[in-house]
């Protein structure tokens, strides 16, 4: 008996008399699935394998074999119709996933009613977990299948299907032709290859798809929620390679975006939101677009919390430090070097802009902190943190002759600007690995729109973080506050030089993940020939050593520091990256590493999957594991619901994660999604910055 008809989409009378005429033409001819002596549907189970490997997912598939100019109905019938279903009888510990849904074909049936449904032969594939132990030798796997076969009747069928497989320790391929023709039918989960747009306009949807092929047709095939009627979509003729969809609905949209070239149908699931966990309940809330002026806002707030970042604070530290120093000084001295520093910052982060417009225009891809993804990249910063702390603990002093001393002094407006300016362009320098609270998002927005907003959103956030010593610097009273300078003064500014050999281990540790431990050997080796150079320097080139000596200790610096990086930097050069296996550290996660096709595949077998997406050069990313990931109370419950935890590296470039996070609108890291239930849920979001507890909640949390 038919017990439920899916109607979405159409007026309450029309689907009144459209369910009562279905349920009356199913009740007519309900005793048997045999019509005019013609089996209408020809149910059977097969198996991609030819045996059960214990531990090992096995797919089944559904194989429905109907009759020519019947039809049987996709996960979403239509107008009217129900979708086929099955009731599992599994072996104990045996789990069946979510049926994979072939791409359906759109129908119009007598009375103008749509239908996505599939004609003359259709695999409904299943996979099922197999438990670690298996005693049996052979296994049973049965189903009660039920179904609604139409033409210009319909007739509902239900058999009971089974197939038995043996046990063994490895399995070869079956049905290998069978398989690959439906699963190429599969909608992709990946982002489409097009640009796409959804717009409200009154009561309905529009969508906008652009860059397609001039002889491409494209249908949107709808997934109503619970409740939610969605009416016939209405599609304009492809022009210019843009189509416009409009979808009588409200409220999120899922569904299947279909493009048809030349008779060759593909299709990818798409979503006009996506669920967030936005707070530290990680509750799910819906995102919409954001706007360019609240995307600036978002920038402002994400400067502006770059201050905190483990990244910068080495940098800050001597920015504050420096405050100290000049509490004694002019006002509006101190305010021109609030003002000095600030345009540091505006310099790095608008140069950045310029390097990332360029890429864009030459059509490559645009990421955040994608400079930290090379190791020379990290090598130079490393050298330079490590002169940075040596001039903090007197090793050297820069002392320029009295003539170059006078006239920085006057193109700067007065002494130590330089040094300001600098110090702004060396803490965002080493902030852009970091991707702070309404950053990523903000960026990401930035990064897929024209230039100028790219600018923009780069002065946005420069403002942002600039602010706290514009402020600072225009009201020098506050710096009553602070310590007033003296001796002690020459002891802090050593101090501040550990923070940076800090930061010099954390960037040893980057380029060891990068290019393996023999090029680390070669970078310390470097940094030694280049310390004796800058002891030399600060010994023997002093104001007060006679020229000749002086001139001849400068060379001798040269010849260390430029020897040592052609002795040891070679090897570097020749060191290759290291295999990167994202194993489980003792007691720690067994991390699953990271690739598009594990990923579909573990969706494709339903299970639930926390995928981290991460950088050795990312300290929030660092943090954020060892506080509040990789916990005791976080590994039980990966454990207790069997979620996989898989991490996407992206220390070295890796397209597949670029595009990964590009299509959740994410140009860096850190950023984490939780797929509940596979492809029949969307992600969940974590905010950038974690608690245990937002991580607990979000993998607890029940999904509707």
């Amino acid at each position: 008996m038919i017990s439920a008809l899916s109607l979405g989409g159409i007026s309450p009378w029309r689907r009144f008399l459209t369910g009562v005429a279905s349920l009356f033409l199913a009740l007519s001819v309900l005793p048997a699935q045999v019509h005019q002596g013609k089996t209408l549907v020809t149910p059977s189970l097969v198996a991609d394998a030819t045996a059960i490997v214990p531990g090992k997912t096995i797919e089944i598939g559904i194989l429905l074999e109907i009759e020519k100019g019947w039809h049987t109905y996709w996960l979403n019938p239509g107008d009217a119709g129900i979708p086929f279903a099955i009731e599992w009888t599994l072996p104990e510990g045996f789990e069946a996933g979510a049926i994979q849904w072939p791409l359906p074909q759109r129908l119009i049936e007598p009375g103008d009613l749509e239908a996505f449904a599939y004609k003359d032969k259709v695999l409904l594939i299943v996979p099922i977990k197999v438990p670690a132990e298996v005693s049996a030798t052979s296994v049973d796997i049965r189903g009660k299948a039920s179904w609604l076969v139409c033409e210009e009747i319909c007739v509902p069928g239900n058999a009971d299907v089974s197939l038995t497989l043996p046990v063994a320790k490895t399995a070869e391929s079956a049905n290998e032709g069978l398989f690959a023709e439906f699963r190429a039918q599969l909608p992709s989960a990946e982002a489409p290859p097009f640009s796409i747009k959804w717009q409200p306009e009154g009561k309905a949807i529009v969508l906008e798809v652009a860059g397609l092929p001039a002889e491409a047709s494209v249908d949107f095939y709808p997934l109503p929620a619970q409740g939610q009627a969605i009416d016939h979509v209405k599609n304009d003729p492809v022009q210019d390679g843009v189509a416009r969809m409009t979808i009588p609905a409200t409220g999120e949209l899922n569904g299947l975006l279909v493009v048809d070239v030349q008779g060759k149908r593909s299709a990818w699931s798409i979503s006009s939101t996506v669920t967030q966990a936005a707070s530290s309940s990680a509750a799910a809330v819906t995102a919409a677009p954001i706007s360019l002026w609240l995307a600036l806002f978002y920038g402002f707030l994400g400067g502006l919390i770059l201050n905190l970042m483990p990244c910068v604070l080495p940098v800050i530290s001597l920015k504050i430090f420096g405050f100290i120093r000049q509490a004694g000084e002019e006002p509006a001295k101190i305010f021109r070097h609030g003002l000095v520093f600030v345009a540091g910052i505006f310099t790095w982060f608008l140069g950045l802009g310029v390097i990332i417009a360029l890429i864009k225009s030459a059509g490559g891809e645009v990421t955040w902190a994608f400079q930290f993804q090379n190791p020379w990249f990290n090598l130079a910063i490393a050298a330079i943190v490590f002169v940075f702390a040596l001039n903090l603990f007197g090793v050297f002093e820069i002392i320029l002759p009295g003539k170059a001393t006078s006239a920085l002094s006057e193109a700067s407006g007065g002494e130590g600007y330089a040094g300001s300016y600098f110090q702004g362009i060396f803490a965002t320098l080493l902030a852009t690995p970091c991707t702070a609270p309404f950053l990523g998002s903000a960026l990401g927005y930035a990064f897929s729109q024209p230039i100028p907003v790219i600018f923009a959103m780069f002065a946005s956030v420069s403002f942002g973080m600039g602010l706290p010593y514009l402020i600072l610097s225009a009201r020098p009273e506050w710096m009553k506050l602070l310590p007033k300078p003296g001796a002690w003064m020459e002891r802090v500014k050593q101090f501040m030089g550990f923070p940076l050999m800090a930061t010099l281990l954390w960037l040893l540790f980057i380029l060891g993940n990068q290019k393996g431990l023999e090029a680390v050997i070669s970078v310390l080796a470097f940094l030694l020939c280049l310390g004796l150079a800058c002891w030399i320097y600060g010994s023997f080139c002093g104001p007060l050593v006679k020229p000749g000596r002086a001139i001849i200790s400068a060379l001798l610096a040269l010849v260390f520091a430029v020897g040592g990086g052609f002795f040891f930097l070679g090897d570097f050069a020749k060191a290759a990256r290291p295999d990167s296996e994202a194993g489980p550290a003792v007691g720690g996660i067994a991390w699953e590493p990271f690739s598009q096709a594990s990923l579909d595949k573990l969706l494709a077998e339903g299970k639930p999957v926390f995928l981290d997406f991460t950088a050795d050069w990312c300290l929030s990313c660092k943090f954020n594991e060892k506080t509040a990931i990789n916990t005791p109370a976080v590994r039980a419950i990966l454990e207790k619901h069997g979620i996989i935890p898989m991490k996407a590296d992206w220390t070295n470039a890796n397209p597949e994660i670029t595009a990964l996070l590009a299509k959740f609108g994410r140009v860096g890291v850190p950023f984490y999604l939780y797929y509940p239930k596979g492809n029949s849920t969307p992600p969940v979001i974590l905010p950038e910055i974690l608690t245990e507890q937002i991580v607990l909640d979000a993998l607890t949390r029940p999904v509707n």
